[in-house]
C-alpha cells in the first residue's frame, strides 16, 4: 500500500508541475529557450510517434515514463524561480477549483445520445440492404 500511495503522490506532483509549466510557458517573462523545450516535451508526449513504439512490451512505455518527466524537469529548471513560483500558485488554484459534476453529466448524456443516434442510423442503413 505504501508503494501505491507513493506513486499516487508522484503522479499528483507531476500533474501540478505540468499545469505550472503550462502557466509558465504562457508568461512573457519565461525565456524563449524554456518555451521551446516545454513545447517539444509536450509535442513528444502527445505525439503518436515514439522513440520506442508502445506496442513493445515494457520498453514501449519506458520512454514515456523516463523522457517526458526528464523533459518537464529540464523545462522547469530553465524557467526563472519567480515566474515558476507564480505559475505554481496559479496551478494550485486551478487544480483546487471544484469539478463540475453537472458538466460531466451533460457531456456523458451527449456522448450517449450520439451513440444511440449512430446505432439507429446503422440499423436503418443495413435494414435497407
Amino acid at each position: 500500500m505504501h508503494l501505491g500511495s507513493t506513486l499516487r503522490d508522484k503522479a499528483r506532483a507531476l500533474k501540478r508541475e505540468t499545469v505550472a509549466l503550462y502557466f509558465a510557458v504562457r508568461d512573457p517573462r519565461t525565456p524563449l529557450a524554456a518555451k521551446i523545450v516545454a513545447g517539444l516535451v509536450a509535442a513528444y508526449a502527445l505525439s503518436p510517434i515514439d522513440l520506442i513504439p508502445d506496442f513493445i512490451p515494457v520498453l514501449g512505455y519506458l520512454d514515456d515514463v523516463i523522457l517526458v518527466p526528464l523533459g518537464i524537469a529540464l523545462a522547469i529548471r530553465m524557467i526563472p524561480e519567480n515566474v515558476l513560483a507564480d505559475a505554481r500558485a496559479k496551478a494550485a488554484s486551478a487544480l483546487a477549483k471544484p469539478k463540475s459534476y453537472f458538466a460531466a453529466v451533460v457531456v456523458i448524456i451527449l456522448w450517449l445520445s450520439a451513440a444511440v443516434l449512430f446505432s439507429l442510423w446503422l440499423v436503418h442503413a443495413f435494414d435497407k440492404a
